[in-house]
């Protein structure tokens, strides 16, 4: 399988180049911009591409990888800062310009024998970069240019070296997509041969070589990511897997026991179910900030899995449905980027687990599941359900958890999926939920002042959950929401609707 390899100078753009190689049916992963060329050859890709950045080449801590990258013999794309790393390395010559670009250009192609091949004159382009190259390295050939930048496109094709100054990975840029298959197919001589099939098969055979004869305890959380991990380890080695669902009382309302009927009667997994909603609750007991609560559940989660696994005998492995997503927020070793936040499965594992980590999704995007899903049988409805975090309504409770904004907040987080199905804009939308704020508005009820707590009603358009926009739902739509909310969910008089885009926020509150 051909494997191409991202490495990370912190641009906000970086896991969208990832995506857009595997949407041209390539894989691609993200790896630091320091990785050692050791570890480059035992990687083994076809092909490198070098991501943005927000800081200049020629600056003091720059991001710089060794330059024996460049000895490889593979083919190489620069993007942005990426293209200006390339020059700097390779003899040419970066300056801060006093025309800065950020946002459309047109792009006057040059010559169409390579990168732009295909790819239509003064088409738009997204900038973005306050430098410029100067002198291009030797060996090089401009072969595109925009108004204020003379080399917007680089080109060394005897050395298979190429470097673009726009984004092509946006959806700003019109021929991005082009510019990117002109370099994996035409330019490294890749194939398209990344698919769901193929990914299944690789890891099935992966997970029952690791495994052995041993039993993995998987864990359930009710949504797509641990069940399609289930599954496919479930096709690697049957019923020596037992999966753990954990009824932990910050699910939604009726969900653990739905679930437990699908998961055995549907899918014919083999599971145990533990209910330890007092353990959950009791151990969020005056627990505000966002990270210990996810820490908390993580920890507790494990200690659970432990516990039963002990009842079981002959587990030595925990199967999670761990994404690429989870990995990037939460680990900040990918590039010079920082933690958006811990996954409770990423961040909240204890440094003393007894089992041996099974993720057979973390290298996946969340469509990349949601198709993988589909390929091994599960129904699109399910697929299909909105994405609910791990730690459940714990991160949708501002403030400190107990029984009591818990109710609240099943109760009005219920109102919001019915009402949003009614209207028939549920499969428009990433996610749709309710968060219950630690403050209280004065109302007027029954013709009688209210001191009651605040609902907050989040709609979002997303592909991957890598950013998002707010939904512009219908004023008649918000209105039935807020009037239910308020008449049917004791302890709420005040419904307001969240309209941040992701980011500068994130999609969940904490």
């Amino acid at each position: 399988m051909n494997k191409v390899l991202v490495l990370d100078f912190g641009s906000q753009y970086t896991q969208l180049i990832a995506r857009k190689i595997r949407e041209l049916k390539v894989y691609s992963e993200i790896l630091p911009f320091d990785i050692s060329i050791a570890r480059l050859k035992k990687e083994r890709p076809q092909a490198l591409v070098l991501s943005g950045g927000p800081q200049s080449v020629y600056e003091k801590g720059a991001p710089l990888p060794s330059k024996a990258i460049f000895d490889l013999g593979i083919p190489i794309l620069g993007i942005c800062y990426g293209l200006q790393l390339t020059a700097h390395l390779l003899g040419g010559e970066v300056r801060s310009s006093s025309k800065r670009e950020y946002g459309f250009a047109s792009l006057s192609v040059l010559d169409r024998g390579g990168l732009l091949a295909g790819v239509k004159d003064k088409e738009q382009v997204w900038m973005s970069h306050g430098d410029r190259l100067e002198e291009v390295p030797p060996g090089f050939c401009i072969t595109g240019r925009t108004v204020n930048t003379r080399a917007a496109v680089i080109e060394n094709r005897d050395r298979r070296f190429y470097g673009v100054q726009f984004h092509p990975e946006v959806i700003h840029t019109q021929e991005g997509k082009k510019i990117l298959a002109n370099f994996l197919f035409k330019l490294a001589g890749l194939t398209p041969d990344w698919s769901m099939s193929s990914f299944i098969e690789r890891k099935a055979e992966e997970i029952r070589k690791a495994a052995g004869r041993d039993k993995v305890v998987c864990g359930l959380s009710g949504g797509v990511d641990s069940l399609v991990t289930a599954l496919i380890i479930h096709k690697a080695i049957g019923r020596r897997q037992v999966c753990i669902f954990v009824d932990n009382g910050l699910l939604r309302k009726g969900q653990y026991s739905d679930l437990m009927g699908k998961f055995r009667k549907s899918l014919a997994l083999n599971v145990i179910g533990v209910e330890a909603a007092d353990e959950f609750v009791s151990s969020l007991r005056g627990v505000v900030a966002p990270e210990r609560k996810r820490k908390i559940i993580g920890k507790l989660f494990i200690r659970i899995f432990e516990r039963e696994a002990a009842k079981i005998g002959g587990a030595k492995y925990l199967a999670q449905g761990t994404i690429y997503p989870d990995v990037i927020e939460s680990n900040p070793v990918k590039g010079p980027s920082a933690t958006i936040k811990s996954h409770h499965n990423v961040g909240g594992l204890p440094k003393d687990l007894r089992f041996k980590l099974v993720e057979p999704l973390k290298e996946l995007f969340k469509d990349e599941v949601r198709a993988l899903g589909l390929e091994l049988g599960v129904d699109r409805e399910f697929i299909s359900q909105h994405p609910f975090p791990g730690p459940g309504l714990a991160v949708r409770i501002l403030g400190e958890v107990n029984r009591e904004s818990l109710e609240i907040l099943r109760d009005a987080d219920e109102i919001v999926i019915q009402e949003v199905k009614k209207a028939d804009i549920y499969h428009k939308l990433w996610q749709a939920f309710a968060v219950l704020l630690p403050v209280k508005s004065v109302g007027v009820m029954g013709d009688q002042r209210t001191y009651l707590r605040v609902v907050v009603v989040r709609l979002v358009q997303s592909v991957d959950g890598m950013t998002a926009n707010w939904f512009p739902a219908a004023p008649a739509l918000l209105a039935r929401i807020s009037t239910r909310i308020v008449n049917e969910v004791k302890g709420v008089n005040r419904v307001v609707y969240d309209v941040t885009t992701k980011p500068p926020g994130t999609i969940e509150w904490e």
